[in-house]
């Protein structure tokens, strides 16, 4: 094994951050199993006395019992060896889109966290696995329908139990297969899965949580985009500067305020002589940084339960070797980040609808300080069959509407389910699956809006323009010419939801 790159991650040394998390997610770094001794044998240590237990005929859920409602089935010693095999394929239901491969990734970055910390009963060789297909994108394919987030995400992480055994479908960089010819392409050999090793596998968090750090990410950069598109838009509209005094902010200080405050502060930097059309402006700029802030503010109290969760030991039955305990519990439940993403989603929501009514101020005179109608550019008696942003506000409002359909709690549809076994569920993973449609929507909306701002500015002349805003304009203009006649514009709003998810928006992606 090749000496680690301080950027790497090592799995059972460390407690995994979001960043973590996403850095494997995308590549960006290897991961590797903690070399030290004592943690190796604290492992080989574990799964020996698991072992003993289970030869011991001593009652292990899932080893010498059946699963689920069928707990009450006991399994004979001669039978045991099938379970492994049986449970992952048994659970091969998955439906709907299959997650991207930075989703996939991420999620087995997040068991890969849980089952290293050594109490699920795991070997090494499993943990190495792990790190492989993270370093090698040995990633595989899972459909993202069909967990209710308790007992963990049985039926999706199902599909990372398959990749190991060989079975089902997998990507390898990038490319879709069989997973065994996967492991024929890697040289290596599929694992075989021993007792309860495929159930430590499926039984936990780690589907909604992978994807919560995706959308803890994303929601982080969102609140920095709204910030810098509220500034520019309170520009285009000739807003009062005075709207974001610190002072203000001072008085009632929720940090996710005042932080919003100082981004749009410093993006409008101290220019003077800037034109102001009104005492006080309408609500979706004057209280921009009370909007975003609450999304700033809710991301601050996520991080340490989603850190939480991804270094918990989520599975069931827990192995204590060292207290010579096997401790039969509740922790695949995903309240916690069924909580976050539900909190999330409703913060990012209303800042997509933040952002539409500023779109809205930008496209009628009597609210942009005499910009025309739609920021129509075209003068003359051609004018009135020009339409400018009409159709582009229309979606932004469509997007909105969609991401605030999104707010209603997931954890509200709890239900019982699996013969009143599972009788009390999460419902994170769909939390945290439409935690991250409402970012995608609310991007999008933020994508509108900026094109907006900039066709403001060319009919401005770029007068009370700020620095920051030219130069966000002048990327933007580097590639999407200004809208003078009726055209298509989804291509590009394509091009600057690019440009912003590469993160190289000027003062609002970096």
């Amino acid at each position: 094994m090749r000496a680690e790159a301080p950027s790497d991650v090592i799995a059972g040394k460390n407690p995994f951050s979001i960043e973590d998390v996403v850095r494997l997610a995308r590549g960006d770094c290897k991961v590797f199993l903690n070399p030290e001794e004592s943690y190796r044998r604290f492992l080989e240590n574990t799964h020996a006395w698991l072992t003993e237990r289970h030869l011991e005929d001593a009652p292990v859920y899932g080893v010498s019992t059946g699963v689920g409602a069928a707990v009450k089935n006991a399994i004979p010693e001669r039978l045991r060896s099938q379970m492994p095999l049986n449970l992952l394929r048994f659970h091969g239901v998955g439906t709907g889109e299959i997650l991207s491969e930075d989703e996939a990734a991420a999620c087995v970055a997040a068991r890969l966290a849980s089952l290293s910390r050594g109490y699920s009963g795991v070997r090494q060789p499993l943990l190495e696995r792990l790190c492989l297909m993270l370093n090698e994108r040995l990633l595989p394919r899972i459909p993202c329908e069909g967990s209710v987030g308790a007992s963990g995400d049985l039926t999706p992480l199902s599909y990372l139990a398959s990749a190991l055994v060989g079975e089902r479908e997998v990507s390898l960089r990038g490319e879709v297969m069989d997973a065994a010819r996967a492991h024929v392409k890697l040289g290596i050999e599929p694992l075989h899965l021993q007792a309860k090793e495929s159930l430590s596998v499926m039984n936990g968090t780690s589907i909604m949580t992978g994807l919560a750090c995706l959308a803890f990410e994303k929601a982080t950069d969102l609140a920095r985009l709204a910030s810098g598109l509220s500034a520019m838009t309170s520009e285009s509209v000739l807003g009062n500067p005075d709207h974001f005094d610190s002072q203000i902010f001072a008085l009632k200080p929720h940090p996710g305020s005042q932080l919003c405050a100082r981004w749009i502060r410093e993006h409008l930097g101290r220019e003077k002589g800037r034109p102001v059309a009104r005492l006080q402006d309408r609500y979706s700029i004057r209280c921009a940084p009370q909007v975003v802030g609450v999304l700033i503010d809710a991301l601050s109290f996520s991080r340490e339960m989603l850190e939480v969760e991804v270094n918990g030991v989520n599975d069931n039955p827990l192995i204590d070797a060292e207290e010579g305990r096997i401790l039969h519990g509740g922790n695949f439940y995903g309240g916690h980040v069924c909580f976050v993403m539900d909190a999330l989603k409703n913060a990012v929501a209303n800042v997509s609808d933040l952002l539409d009514r500023q779109m809205c101020l930008l496209c009628s005179s009597e609210t942009s300080g005499d910009l025309p109608d739609n920021l129509v550019a075209m003068t003359g008696s051609e004018r009135v069959v020009h339409h400018g942003f009409k159709a582009m506000h229309i979606s932004a409002s469509a997007l909105t509407a969609e991401a605030l359909k999104l707010t209603m709690p997931a954890s509200a549809f709890s239900r019982s389910t699996e013969s009143h076994n599972q009788d009390k569920v999460s419902m994170g993973t769909i939390a945290a699956r439409e935690c991250l449609r409402a970012l995608e929507l609310t991007e999008t909306v933020g994508a509108i809006l900026l094109l907006a701002n900039c066709q403001a500015l060319d009919l401005r002349n770029q007068k009370g323009a700020g620095a920051t805003t030219r130069a966000i304009h002048e990327t933007v203009r580097r590639q999407i010419p200004m809208v003078t006649v009726d055209r298509r514009q989804d291509l590009d709003i394509e091009t600057v939801l690019k440009i912003y998810r590469e993160k190289n928006l000027p003062g609002l992606g970096d």
